[in-house]
């Protein structure tokens, strides 16, 4: 689950056992990145408060989305396959986050869409080579600055998340990945396999 010393549920207590807690009930499980933060629970929830308040203000889709790109260039297969869960179960077929997922360019997306994971790429991995004329390009295609800023920000949380995530080893949640059809779940794992 991961490489360092997790707080089993047993022992939980206090915010811990407050975060275990709302895993069950949200999944049926405690989450791995749940357990990855367990040493330091504190920061656990001060994240869920960042993320809750980035995804508040975003299309849930649009959220996806440039998660999927952030974590598609930082090849981190646990968030990988946890939102192309999320993008199958509430927005697109199998098949259709499998073509997302292998080239997004090509996935049959709209220009908006295809503009948005491009500029969470870019800012994933050279955020200093953003120029004036990548915003002027997603307000061209009806993006206000809010929404803009919104994409640089839920880029730049998955970018911590994923790095953490990654540092210390968590592995995708099992119970995801075997909820996934078998064509899919490969083309998540762009990362660290399942064990």
């Amino acid at each position: 689950m991961s490489y360092i010393e997790t707080v089993p549920a047993e022992q939980a207590s206090g915010l811990l056992s407050e975060l275990y807690d709302a895993d069950m009930k949200a999944n049926g499980f405690i989450a791995n990145y749940t357990r990855a933060f367990s040493l330091r629970p504190e920061v656990n929830q001060a994240w869920r408060s960042l993320i809750g308040s980035i995804r508040g203000n975003m299309d849930p889709r649009r959220y996806e989305l440039v998660t999927l790109a952030a974590a598609a260039r930082l090849r981190c297969s646990y968030c990988m396959v946890a939102h192309g869960a999320i993008l199958r179960s509430k927005f697109f077929s199998p098949e259709e986050v499998e073509a997302i997922a292998h080239d997004y360019r090509s996935a049959g997306l709209s220009d908006v869409d295809v503009a948005i994971m491009a500029f969470a790429e870019k800012v994933t991995q050279n955020a200093y080579k953003v120029m004036e004329e990548d915003i002027e390009n997603l307000r061209s295609l009806g993006l206000s600055d809010a929404e803009v800023l919104d994409v640089v920000l839920a880029t730049s949380a998955r970018n911590f998340f994923s790095k953490v995530l990654d540092g210390t080893g968590a592995q995708p949640d099992q119970e995801t990945y075997d909820s996934l059809e078998p064509n899919l779940r490969e083309a998540l794992m762009v990362g660290r396999p399942i064990g």
